[in-house]
């Protein structure tokens, strides 16, 4: 379970300061599917980064079963995310010269991972193993990224626009191998998206606004990635 409470974030200083979380909480379940939306501005981006360990909040504390990951030292936060968190980005962060099956190995051997091949067959890139991302098409190379993060067997999985660079059938389909992989093995899931039908998928929906959350909702039925709008 992770506890976020009164977590508060503030960007620069004076007249140039932005108050990008004012004292948010927010309870994630293990094994939940939780969506955040709101506008460009609202702090979705920035709650995902403190709850992952990304950035430390300004005040507040971020607790992962008890343990305050906002109050480790920079050594033990840094283990922290390598050993329990995955991200995945709008951007893919593949490395160039390496190809699918190192991308993914680079993931894997952050925990000892040596079976971390099947998740590549998972996402559907088992053909392509010596492909490098120049290879790829974006929702290949997307599915690259989910592959690697998912190689390192996290516990939580984090995802910050990750169709918001794909066309919509991509992302769909994006959408629907991430989903899977989750029901089937059973990792809490945080994604920020700015389209809101994205949240139909979801156990969970956190609305936000001006640093704040205005709302949670909380799904009793989830579509599927091809039966929502986009």
């Amino acid at each position: 379970m992770i506890e976020i409470t009164n977590v508060a974030k503030t960007y620069g200083a004076g007249e140039n300061a932005t108050v990008a979380l004012k004292c948010v909480s927010l309870t994630i379940s293990d094994g939940d599917f939780t969506v955040l939306i709101g506008a460009s501005g609202s702090g979705k981006s920035t709650l995902l980064h403190t709850a992952s360990g990304l950035e430390r909040p300004d005040s507040g504390a971020v607790k992962y079963n008890g343990l305050d990951i906002a109050a480790l030292s920079d050594k033990a936060l840094t283990a922290f995310r390598k050993e329990k968190v995955g991200f995945i980005f709008q951007q893919y962060y593949l490395l160039p010269n390496l190809n699918v099956d190192k991308n993914v190995k680079m993931g894997a051997d952050l925990v000892g991972n040596n079976g971390y091949r099947e998740i590549i067959e998972a996402v559907g890139l088992g053909d392509k193993l010596n492909k490098l991302p120049s290879e790829l098409s974006g929702g290949e190379q997307q599915r690259v990224s989910i592959a690697r993060a998912l190689a390192k067997k996290p516990q939580v999985l984090f995802l910050d626009e990750p169709t918001g660079a794909l066309d919509e059938e991509t992302g769909r389909q994006i959408l629907g191998y991430i989903c899977a992989l989750q029901k089937e093995r059973g990792f809490s899931m945080i994604m920020v998206t700015h389209n809101a039908n994205i949240a139909e998928i979801a156990n969970t929906v956190v609305k936000m606004n001006s640093g704040k959350i205005v709302e949670t909702l909380r799904n009793d039925t989830q579509k599927t990635a091809y039966e929502i709008g986009w």
